[in-house]
């Protein structure tokens, strides 16, 4: 009982009753983590869509879901309420909008006439964006933040969006289209890769930087504007296929172990 306790008894009990319960509370901030809501609800409305036969659709829905991921990280640093409920919250929204939802597109629109090869294929995109976002969580706090190890899987869904619009636009037909089963594998495996892909995380645009960044940012929006639909394909592909190209060249700097004593992104 307490009365049997000295003051200074009782108050180490009541500190260590303390300590337990912040163990067991988890903050929750509503802004980041509404974002990330906003990040799943966009992947779960471009899996109904996919099923309804809405690529297009659908694929405009990944792309929001994309736009929500890259604001959900931002806002908790800026806000400062980054937390470990956030990070694990913002894992789960990627793997719904980023491999669970592009892969039934991908079956849906392009692979299912290739039977049982076909749903293979976009099952081993599920799987290897399921290993890439788990190999994330265990090296983000010891690798080099500059660059990525592997192709994001937000940019291999926007890939896949991309891709979807690019044939809608151009008019083509993806269903039975053996680029676009071999893109599918490719995709997975360099999710899966080591491959450095530049995450530009380490620029700093509060500072100054130098002009050619500006040349760069504004080419970039005037090709895109050129056609979007096609030429955010093309956009995305570059950067896909220049890490991998890298990579196996060994050009570039290829990701760093490093120790982050910062707290998680979200």
């Amino acid at each position: 009982m307490n009365n049997d306790l000295s003051p200074r008894q009782n108050f180490k009990k009541i500190k260590r009753r303390k300590r337990l319960r912040d163990k067991l509370h988890v903050n929750i901030y509503v802004l980041p983590n509404l974002l990330t809501i906003m990040n799943m609800f966009f992947g779960f409305y471009a899996v109904i869509h996919s099923i309804m036969g809405d690529y297009l659709q659908a694929s405009y829905a990944i792309v929001a879901a994309a736009i929500f991921d890259l604001l959900d990280g931002r806002v908790a640093r800026m806000t400062r309420s980054t937390s470990e409920f956030g990070a694990e919250l913002d894992s789960l929204s990627d793997l719904i909008s980023f491999c669970l939802a592009p892969s039934i597109l991908l079956y849906l629109w392009a692979l299912q006439p290739f039977g049982r090869i076909g749903w293979l294929a976009s099952f081993f995109f599920v799987a290897c964006g399921a290993l890439r976002l788990a190999r994330f969580n265990v090296q983000k706090s010891v690798i080099d933040k500059a660059y990525f190890q592997g192709l994001p899987t937000p940019m291999a869904a926007g890939i896949v969006a991309s891709a979807v619009m690019a044939f809608y636009d151009l008019e083509w037909d993806g269903s039975g289209s053996y680029i676009l089963l071999s893109m599918t594998a490719l995709l997975a495996i360099v999710m899966v890769s080591t491959f450095p892909y530049r995450s530009f995380k380490d620029l700093d645009f509060k500072q100054r930087l130098p002009f050619r960044y500006l040349v760069f940012g504004v080419s970039l929006v005037a090709i895109i504007a050129m056609r979007p639909e096609v030429m955010l394909f093309v956009t995305f592909m570059t950067y896909a296929v220049l890490g991998a190209v890298f990579g196996i060249l060994k050009i570039g700097r290829q990701p760093k172990l490093v120790i982050d004593t910062s707290e998680h992104e979200h």
